[in-house]
């Protein structure tokens, strides 16, 4: 076996980024960003083995919806800076976005350059109705990012057992 089966997931691209999708080489810093207390603060730490099983199955999820996670690499440097996702959870028939922006590269805009892109793809491209991001209340970050994006708090739901706030938009939507 050569171990060159792909799926298709969809490039983006922004001004400074480049969505696409996961690698293997994008593991290490993926897991470091897990297993990092201030940047996974909000998500959970997670050891190595378990931030595998969660890298496997944010890119298995591609074959499962056509929609999932990408990396996101600085076009310029090629550096990873993050990982962004327009995915469904089992439950749900609303596609949810997230983004994850790795510590080095905080404050310099690519969480919201980067989720503006899945915004577009999810309302122009898949025609989605209605997008949603689940966000810890103390994360003020994720929190700019989706009313930059014109999400607005809809209700407190529960996210693995801790409450966080459900943040939705319809397509066609303006910005507030």
């Amino acid at each position: 076996m050569n171990g060159a089966f792909t799926t298709s997931v969809p490039i983006l691209h922004t001004d400074r980024l480049i969505l696409r999708e996961y690698r293997r080489e994008d593991f290490d810093a993926f897991a470091a960003h897990c297993a990092d207390p201030v940047s996974a603060a909000y998500i959970g730490v997670v050891e190595r083995q378990a931030a595998w099983r969660i890298f496997c199955s944010q890119a298995g999820m591609w074959l499962l919806d056509g929609a999932g996670w990408w990396s996101v690499e600085e076009r310029e440097s090629g550096r990873l800076v993050g990982s962004v996702g327009a995915f469904f959870r089992e439950e749900s028939k609303v596609m949810e976005l997230g983004w994850n922006t790795y510590r080095a590269c905080w404050g310099q805009g690519f969480a919201h350059e980067a989720a503006a892109a899945l915004l577009h793809h999810a309302f122009e491209v898949r025609r989605e109705s209605t997008v949603r991001a689940l966000i810890d209340p103390g994360n003020a970050s994720s929190l700019r990012v989706a009313g930059r994006l014109g999400l607005t708090y809809e209700a407190d739901v529960a996210l693995y057992g801790k409450a966080v706030g459900m943040y939705t938009r319809e397509r066609g939507a303006a910005l507030v």
